[in-house]
């Protein structure tokens, strides 16, 4: 339970690799982390806000408003709360969202509202993360305190095999642990 006390904001966006959100969530849940996850529309198109809710028992924030009810989602309440923002897994659109303040959706809003580190695990197809612009944007994260989470090189969802693939969320958990354990000493 080394992520005991710790309040963590699992943003998630449209990806293949979100199926991976699943098992990341309940790997930072067993740590002891308390877990609020905010997802893209994107996102949601490849794994359910019911999935993620029934293993955060947390309502999934995605719009800015409550559909039914008109509640009020505050982005910056959650940049209060966290201790740290994990985006995993980070497409190419949001981290050119990220690095340039296009905030057009919850996620974005969120991560400029944020007053504590922000993690960032790319997952895209090969040609994708070495394009130019992709690595530029990952520079300009960089540069503003982010700490990106290499992709790793394997099969791709495309058939390719290259970097470009999200950590595995057991990989991406031990990362969590780890910058928690070396920000005590």
């Amino acid at each position: 339970m080394n992520l005991k006390g710790k309040n963590i904001i699992l943003g998630i966006t449209g990806s293949i690799a979100a199926y991976k959100a699943a098992t990341l969530l309940r790997g930072l849940i067993k740590e002891g982390a308390e877990v609020q996850v905010v997802i893209t529309p994107a996102g949601k198109e490849f794994i359910t806000a019911v999935t993620l809710s029934a293993l955060s028992n947390k309502p999934v924030i995605s719009e800015f408003f409550g559909a039914k009810d008109g509640t009020w989602n505050s982005h910056v309440d959650l940049g209060i709360w966290a201790d740290l923002m994990l985006i995993a897994p980070a497409s190419a659109s949001t981290m050119g969202k990220m690095a340039n303040g296009i905030a057009d959706n919850m996620l974005i809003t969120t991560y400029l509202s944020m007053k504590c580190p922000v993690m960032v695990a790319p997952a895209m197809d090969l040609d994708m993360y070495i394009h130019p612009s992709t690595t530029k944007n990952i520079g300009t994260l960089q540069s503003y305190g982010n700490i990106i989470l290499e992709p790793v090189s394997g099969e791709l969802a495309s058939g390719l095999v290259g970097k470009g693939r999200m950590k595995e969320p057991e990989a991406i958990v031990e990362e969590v642990v780890n910058y928690f354990d070396q920000k005590k000493n």
